[in-house]
């Protein structure tokens, strides 16, 4: 019974570890209209940037862009409520990429880091772009839908 207790111990030992995180999403064609966006697919620990047909991981540790591409169900983006925001406040828009999809953003923002209430959601209409204002205090924000977001102005 010892020796079995110990084989175990060592088998668990030497056994690769499984990990918690799940393999990141696939990103959308990186098409032309698409050049120069940023996309963060869930679970990857940066985001991706179209460049010459091709998503390329980004290396800048404070990566930053007026224009991302969010894919599927959601793609959280941080505000300037925290350290190294990725988006800045002011007029966005979200242009679906395909005519059935529909864009849709939830947006926390916190007050002297306590969260200002519930969310702030904003929604589009099938294949309809949608315009909507990216607040000030912006601590999260979840952006879904198959679209392509710019910013517009301050």
């Amino acid at each position: 019974m010892r020796w079995f207790a110990i084989s175990i111990a060592a088998a668990a030992i030497v056994a690769p570890a499984a990990t918690a995180s799940a393999d990141p999403a696939v990103p959308p064609p990186c098409t032309g209209d698409l050049a120069g966006a940023m996309t963060w697919p869930a679970g990857a620990d940066a985001p991706l940037r179209c460049d010459g047909g091709r998503w390329l991981s980004v290396d800048d540790p404070y990566p930053f862009s007026d224009r991302w591409v969010s894919d599927g169900p959601s793609m959280t983006l941080y505000g300037g409520a925290r350290p190294n925001p990725v988006i800045e406040p002011g007029v966005w828009t979200a242009t679906p990429l395909t005519a059935g999809d529909r864009c849709s953003a939830r947006q926390t923002t916190v007050t002297y880091g306590k969260v200002d209430g519930p969310p702030r959601v904003d929604e589009g209409g099938v294949g309809q772009p949608l315009r909507l204002e990216v607040l000030p205090r912006l601590l999260t924000i979840d952006m879904s839908g198959d679209c392509l977001w710019q910013k517009q102005s301050d």
